[in-house]
């Protein structure tokens, strides 16, 4: 497996396992051990992507539990986790609505958890979930210079953040963030026209990519966009001797200069290996921008 330097002691695997459906996938703690190990030992995917709201605050927990099966496994992975969302849940109570906190307490309380729920010492890459409009920088700051000294977490992100809020926050902090997870896909090019790829580019950090097959409706929507996408993609499914239009989705964002790390957010083992043999398939420049231009419904100017 390809890995990406984040940063000069820790790396990634260019594929991304992520654990957001995690509760949807009803694995006992055995099960997803099992999934885990086919990830690292099978796949090479070592990174996993979490976050504390996840499965309405259950996911980290189960996956810890899984750990505790084999603990020595940990010493073999990068873990990611975020935080920053409060949701409207039965688990916290105390929330009467969903809406952001980046306050210092909220942060370094928030890891505290997702460190016992996870049954780990330390967490490689914290991220702030989604840019909110209170936060408070120097209180973030506070809290990831406490988190870093106190050796809990290692690196620290953002995720969802826009150019100018990835510099204003950069700009409060001794250290320097190492990504951004982004929404990219063949059907969502936001981050290529905002300028967030160009900023991941300029400061020679690599993205992480969330929801890298558009969240399915290119396999079922019958709109103008998805029809365009799907002809387009299968077509190079038979160019390049893909297996099947998904893997021709991460194979385009692969195919980026910026070194995009897809999530692949599947407990489906064969649908993990699919992604994961997308790093063998080869596009061209013509063919990244046919999807571009299915993408968008006209040619380039």
């Amino acid at each position: 497996m390809e890995q990406v330097k984040i940063a000069e002691d820790l790396s990634f695997s260019r594929i991304i396992h992520g654990h957001w459906r995690l509760a949807e996938w009803k694995l006992r703690s055995n099960e997803l051990l099992d999934l885990i190990r086919f990830c690292t030992e099978e796949q090479g995917i070592t990174t996993f992507d979490h976050a504390d709201i996840y499965g309405d605050y259950s996911c980290e927990e189960r996956f810890g539990e899984a750990l505790s099966l084999q603990p020595g496994i940990r010493s073999k992975m990068q873990l990611v986790t975020k935080c920053g969302i409060k949701l409207l849940s039965d688990a916290r109570p105390e929330h009467k609505i969903k809406y952001y906190d980046t306050g210092r307490t909220h942060i370094v309380s928030s890891v505290e958890r997702s460190l016992k729920n996870l049954r780990t010492d330390y967490i490689d890459l914290l991220l702030i979930h989604r840019p909110d409009p209170l936060m408070n920088p120097v209180q973030v700051a506070e809290a990831f210079i406490q988190l870093k000294d106190s050796g809990k977490v290692r690196y620290f992100g953002v995720s969802n953040f826009l150019p100018s809020q990835f510099r204003m926050l950069s700009s409060y902090l001794p250290f320097p963030l190492v990504t951004n997870q982004l929404e990219m896909s063949v059907a969502h090019l936001d981050s290529f026209v905002n300028g967030s790829i160009d900023l991941c580019l300029e400061n020679r950090i690599a993205p992480m990519a969330w929801s890298p097959l558009a969240g399915g409706q290119l396999f079922h929507s019958s709109d103008d966009k998805a029809s365009r996408l799907r002809a387009t993609l299968e077509k190079l499914v038979h160019e390049t001797n893909a297996q099947s239009i998904d893997q021709v989705m991460y194979a385009w964002l692969l195919h980026h200069p910026s070194k995009t790390m897809p999530i692949i957010g599947s407990g489906n083992r064969q649908r993990i290996a699919t992604g994961v043999e997308a790093l063998s398939i080869s596009l061209s420049d013509q063919q990244w921008y046919e999807v571009w231009q299915s993408s968008m419904g006209k040619e380039v100017d």
